[in-house]
């Protein structure tokens, strides 16, 4: 439903003026959220300035208008998780522009510039969050620390996840690129002992020997190419002229005892 009814038709009509101005020329590190039917809520993306433990993080924040707008100021609020001493675990943000130095002739864009600045130079003394506040003005280290963490978990910019990401990959990948070239190019020799499970069990059937008893010299490996091709051929034939030897014997035999007779 629309809701630009619940604020007067001169406002509405200043309103709409001012963010065709935000959307035409923004502000640097500010992207305004347009939603003609709802001019009551403000959305803005907000880039953290460089240099500050929001660096590289987009937070979303909105502006809630009252129905007497601009005589009374915005409600402003993180939706975004950030650690920051002017904005409360719920997101609302404490700054005087939005409070007693408010004045109805400020317009958005000064609004979102205020809010961008206190990223930039947070009012501990005035926190919202005591546990920042307190942290910055003890240990900045420890609040920046602190800060940064949250912008990567919850405002890191999409740009930058693929970047890092993409820097992983190509990290990975060249380390295994390298690590083919070395084993490709390496000329250690390999051990000439490799045998394959599947061929020692083959060669202990066929033989019919222990598997635990080592056999030591050359018998221990089996001829391949063209030397275990000759051995096939040469068995068969070794085998029949040993047959006709006996066989001769044993004609030679009967012969003798023949002439005995």
């Amino acid at each position: 439903m629309a809701t630009n009814e619940n604020l007067p038709p001169t406002v509405i009509k200043q309103l709409a003026k001012e963010l065709k101005n935000l959307d035409e020329t923004p502000p640097e590190g500010i992207k305004v959220v347009v939603n003609d039917d709802d001019f009551s809520t403000i959305f803005a993306d907000i880039e953290g300035p460089s240099g500050t433990p929001y660096e590289n993080g987009v937070f979303r924040m909105k502006l809630l208008l009252s129905h007497d707008f601009p005589h009374s100021p915005p409600k402003g609020y993180f939706l975004t998780k950030i650690f920051h001493p002017n904005i409360a675990t719920n997101g609302e943000i404490c700054v005087n522009t939005l409070k007693k130095d408010w004045n109805p002739s400020l317009g958005l864009r000064h609004v979102l510039l205020v809010v961008r600045c206190l990223l930039i130079e947070p009012f501990p003394e005035s926190a919202l969050n005591e546990q920042a506040g307190k942290m910055l003005l003890e240990n900045y280290e420890e609040y920046a620390r602190h800060a940064r963490l949250y912008t990567g978990i919850h405002a890191l910019k999409p740009s930058s996840r693929s970047k890092t990401g993409a820097i992983t990959e190509s990290t990975t990948a060249l380390n295994v690129d390298q690590t083919n070239t070395v084993l490709s190019n390496s000329k250690v020799p390999l051990a000439p002992t490799a045998l394959s499970t599947s061929t020692a069990s083959k060669g202990t059937a066929a033989t019919g020997l222990d598997p635990n008893v080592v056999i030591s010299g050359p018998t221990n490996e089996p001829a391949t190419g063209p030397a275990a091709a000759i051995q096939k051929k040469e068995a068969p034939n070794a085998a029949a002229a040993a047959k006709s030897q006996v066989d001769k014997k044993k004609i030679d035999a009967r012969k003798k005892s023949l002439k005995r007779l």
